[in-house]
């Protein structure tokens, strides 16, 4: 059975909640009134109204209460002054306590029964007597949330080493888990402080970079395959993806140069990666013997060994 819904985020960069319209008629960028579990809040429209069918849902479809009036808007920037002063007072009541945290943002839900502080810090924190606190001078629910550094940058904002506003700060709206594989897949220096975001993590791109990277790389050939140029034979020592060409190392001359990887012909020969091994078949008669790999360099160098008598 369909469900027709709209898609609400409040945060920027947020996730997108679905909500049930009603008899509603929104579009994109209304402010409106919804019921969460934390209660009365207000978010931003972001997708107009559509079809979903159950399996997309997650959990009960909550209704939109009403579109923001004027009065909701007024209530809207009484909270945002709030949250101001709240982070004041917090920041000075943390410096009282003596506690190792650092305060990183300050939210008041819009019915204004809760006060979430989001904080980082390096273990666990003993915040009992700075919730007691806060709460004779607030009276109201106080909770204390601690965050991690990717968050914090989602939170502050900034500007990334390509001179843009942070993804996660403007439109990425969940943190995917990234390796360092991903990194040398796209060739990149491993050096952490060209590969790391603000937050001292490496950087989201990485990851949503990473797949066409991984499809561009199955035309080409893998490194140290034999391939035979205009040139001659050689081998490939290393690849261009975004140029589209590979670098090969010349068999006669030793020289690296450059090719289009359509200027190549891969050598399907054997011992691609070393002279072929010596197989001699030995044993009883040859009844049910298999073949023997003889390693001729260490057999030269046991017998030196032996004529050394070590």
């Amino acid at each position: 059975m369909p469900y027709t819904v709209v898609g609400i985020r409040f945060k920027a960069a947020g996730k997108i909640y679905y909500f049930d319209p009603g008899e509603l008629h929104l579009s994109i960028n209304d402010g409106v009134i919804v019921e969460t579990s934390r209660g009365v809040e207000y978010g931003t429209v972001v997708t107009g109204p559509r079809e979903v069918s159950e399996e997309e849902l997650v959990g009960a479809l909550k209704m939109v209460l009403r579109r923001a009036n004027d009065d909701d808007l007024d209530q809207l920037q009484a909270n945002r002054e709030k949250e101001t002063r709240a982070m004041e007072i917090c920041q000075e009541k943390i410096e009282v306590h003596g506690l190792p945290m650092k305060l990183v943002d300050v939210e008041q839900t819009f019915d204004g029964n809760k006060i979430i502080f989001y904080f980082t810090a390096d273990g666990r924190i003993d915040f009992r007597e700075l919730v007691k606190d806060l709460a004779a001078v607030f009276r109201t629910r106080i909770e204390l949330r601690q965050i991690g550094v990717r968050d914090e940058a989602k939170m502050m904002g900034g500007l990334g080493c390509c001179g843009r506003e942070l993804c996660c700060a403007t439109w990425l709206a969940d943190f995917a888990s990234v390796s360092i594989r991903m990194a040398k897949e796209q060739n990149l220096s491993l050096n952490p402080t060209k590969i790391s975001g603000i937050c001292g993590r490496l950087m989201c791109c990485l990851k949503f970079e990473n797949e066409v990277y991984e499809q561009a790389k199955e035309g080409f050939p893998e490194l140290g395959k034999r391939v035979t140029t205009p040139d001659g034979d050689g081998r490939v020592s290393g690849i261009n993806i975004l140029k589209r060409t590979v670098n090969v190392e010349l068999r006669e001359s030793k020289l690296i140069k450059e090719y289009p990887c359509s200027a190549i012909e891969v050598e399907s020969v054997e011992g691609d990666h070393g002279e072929a091994p010596n197989v001699k078949n030995e044993g009883a008669g040859g009844q049910g013997s298999g073949p023997v790999i003889r390693n001729q360099k260490l057999e030269k160098c046991c017998r030196s060994a032996r004529s050394r008598k070590c």
